[in-house]
């Protein structure tokens, strides 16, 4: 252990910054270093490291207000040049600072108060109809009605509301007791399923379609559920039969792979869902309504009207199963699809349906219709969305919204907080449900279809200012913009650059080509003199540093 190293903004010897508290004698309560956090952990532009490291006597008001200035500082460099990812910023929400010293936590079902009365729950349950409207869904939420919507504003980003419509998928797809299969009487963490016959060994086991542009968060949430892909099973029972012809491929393919715009082959999705529904296998196909580098749009309509054919080919329209408590040998009998197809829309989901209404009513700035995506499609059972993607929050949230019918029995029903335990984590941010409510309070749909207008205007912009860029360097920047996309791809410039414009960057084969990209996301909060600044530095003489460039 190193008890004498630098700690803190005083670099005293940290067993000098230990309070009385932790020592009785000569003997220390708690562990010190083993060695300097300084040299382990990543420097960050702008910032001092041992500002923040706070010793167990706490920091002077000096050495606080000294982080914070800092801290603050560096936020308002980075947010002037902000250009890389999808979060829209410049929304005031100050009427949240009146509750920040009140716990406000929406634990539970969004639709039952429970006993945990510093709530806003009547503010989540009007959020989620407004959105359930919006994506078409019956609503208001009817518990005793299965067409009706049900649904919950996220704590953390899309990311939770992935696993919890892959949870959801998973158990509804394994022929597990679901909250509509109450008749049967299930006592408090029971968790059961129907059994599997001889004649349909692959009745009960899911398997999972995804593109190649598909969110990383996607992967992690099958990974943890346990859910097999559709890759996985390929190649420990069917190695050789892939119906693409060759090898199969670990994700279905996007429409000319990485060089193309970054929407799903429905076309090869197809081939490959009816491999496994000819074999009796449920599937559950996530599609993508605003990818994470292309922010392209999968056709969930176009492929939906394709996939249901074959889905209903193989009996997977509609299956009859059958569930018997062992405790009382009561058994049910249900009728479930034997697919689930959920709608990752963190990006997408919030804007789109008002470039749809827009493009109906014959806008001019709206060329071309935005794909159909939400409830409208029968065959659609989740939604998600990211609300500091669009229309913008001052941190993660999102909401999950499926149908009543589909909806996921709780493993537990806890007693003390007098409301079902029906979303994924326990406690939820109440403060979440309150900026939702302010936003859709404070805009109308008007104001948003103007916001969304905007930022496709400023992408349309920013898009023929880096062909003027590619003239006048006389070099190829590979620039690229998937229709309607908010996102713009072009090649990877200098770290600096990167930096100071907080750029995401991402390796793509074009043909047998390795090519290194970068994007800008033209969201709410950007504007065009953001856009012209960094367009002056990409001219500049180093902005691209491999010299290798292909001449125009």
């Amino acid at each position: 252990m190193c008890e004498d190293i630098p700690y803190g903004p005083e670099r005293k010897p940290w067993r000098d910054t230990v309070s009385p508290l932790a020592i009785s004698g000569k003997e220390l309560k708690v562990t010190p270093p083993s060695q300097d956090p300084l040299k382990l952990y990543s420097l960050e532009k702008g910032i001092t490291p041992t500002f923040y490291q706070v010793p167990s006597k706490g920091l002077s008001k000096e050495e606080l207000q000294q982080a914070q200035d800092e801290t603050a500082k560096r936020t308002s460099e980075q947010t002037a040049n902000f250009l890389g990812y999808q979060v829209s910023l410049g929304e005031s929400y100050d009427v949240v600072s009146k509750y920040l010293n009140t716990s406000i936590n929406n634990v539970g079902d969004p639709f039952v108060s429970g006993t945990y009365t510093l709530n806003t729950k009547w503010m989540e349950r009007n959020v989620l109809d407004h959105y359930a409207s919006l994506w078409n869904a019956k609503w208001p939420h009817d518990v005793r009605d299965p067409d009706t919507y049900w649904g919950y504003v996220l704590t953390m980003g899309s990311s939770e509301g992935n696993v919890y419509g892959l949870w959801n998928a998973r158990d509804y797809l394994e022929g597990k007791f679901m909250l509509s299969d109450e008749s049967l009487d299930v006592p408090v963490c029971y968790y059961m399923q129907a059994k599997t016959t001889k004649d349909k060994v692959n009745a009960h086991t899911p398997i999972a379609f995804y593109s190649q542009d598909t969110h990383y968060s996607v992967v992690k949430a099958i990974t943890m559920l346990h859910i097999k892909t559709y890759y996985e099973v390929a190649m420990e029972l069917y190695p050789n039969s892939c119906p693409l012809g060759g090898e199969w491929p670990i994700e279905v393919p996007s429409v000319d792979d990485d060089a193309g715009p970054g929407h799903v082959d429905v076309d090869k999705l197809c081939k490959l869902v009816e491999f496994f529904a000819e074999k009796g296998y449920p599937v559950l196909i996530i599609f993508n309504y605003g990818t994470t580098f292309k922010g392209a749009y999968d056709n969930v309509q176009e492929a939906g009207e394709k996939l249901m054919p074959i889905l209903r080919k193989h009996g997977m329209e509609e299956r009859n199963l059958e569930i018997t408590n062992p405790d009382t040998g009561k058994t049910i009998r249900c009728s479930r699809k034997g697919y689930w197809i959920h709608v990752d829309g963190a990006l997408g989901a919030s804007y789109m349906p008002f470039l749809q209404m827009a493009y109906d009513q014959g806008h001019t700035s709206i060329t071309k219709p935005a794909p159909i995506f939400d409830f409208r499609l029968p065959f659609v059972c989740s939604v998600i969305t990211s609300g500091h993607k669009f229309p913008g929050m001052p941190w993660p949230t999102g909401i999950f919204m499926t149908r009543t019918g589909l909806q996921l029995s709780p493993p537990s029903r806890p007693d003390v907080i007098g409301s079902p335990d029906t979303t994924f984590g326990g406690s939820r941010s109440g403060l979440s449900a309150l900026v939702w409510f302010t936003y859709i309070s404070t805009h109308s749909y008007d104001q948003q279809l103007e916001e969304i207008v905007v930022c496709l205007k400023l992408a349309e912009y920013a898009e023929a200012e880096l062909k003027i860029v590619e003239k006048k360097i006389g070099r190829d920047i590979w620039i690229a913009r998937t229709p309607l996309a908010l996102s713009l791809q072009f090649r990877k410039p200098n770290d600096a650059i990167v930096y100071k414009y907080t750029l995401a960057s991402e390796e793509f084969y074009y043909g047998n080509e390795l090519r290194h990209y970068t994007h800008i996301y033209l969201m709410k909060g950007v504007n065009k003199e953001k856009i012209d600044k960094l367009m002056q530095e990409l001219c500049e003489p180093g902005a691209f540093p491999d010299e290798n460039l292909l001449q125009l």
